[in-house]
């Protein structure tokens, strides 16, 4: 199994970025698909989330407005589109897989650092 994050890097405030997670070695259109980010000294919290066919999405109010997150499931990849980006927004972003029945079987990607500073 392997999910890899991509995408991150230094931006300005107000500006964007998109990141991507490729998934590999399970069935990646039956997975639960999330990104979760983790600020310096902070826990890890949910950013948003995407069900298996796309269907429904959700995020951290935090976020609503600014962030869009899709998938592909022909390409096995999740995104997170992030626009208007604010200092608050750095952090370490990772890419979450979530069986949708067994709800032990997670995967995690190793993490893609974002930040947003003038």
């Amino acid at each position: 199994v392997q999910v890899v994050e991509s995408g991150g890097g230094l931006v300005q405030p107000g500006g964007s970025l998109r990141l991507s997670c490729a998934a590999s070695g399970f069935t990646f259109s039956r997975y639960v698909m999330s990104w979760y980010r983790q600020a310096p000294g902070k826990e890890r919290d949910l950013v948003a989330f995407i069900t298996s066919t796309g269907g429904s999405t959700n995020y951290a109010d935090s976020v609503k407005g600014r962030f869009t997150i899709s998938r592909d499931n022909a390409k096995n990849t999740v995104y997170l589109q992030m626009n208007s980006l604010k200092p608050e927004d750095t952090a370490v972003y990772y890419c979450n897989a979530k069986h949708p029945l067994i709800s032990t079987v997670i995967y995690w990607g190793q993490g893609t650092q974002v930040t947003v500073s003038s």
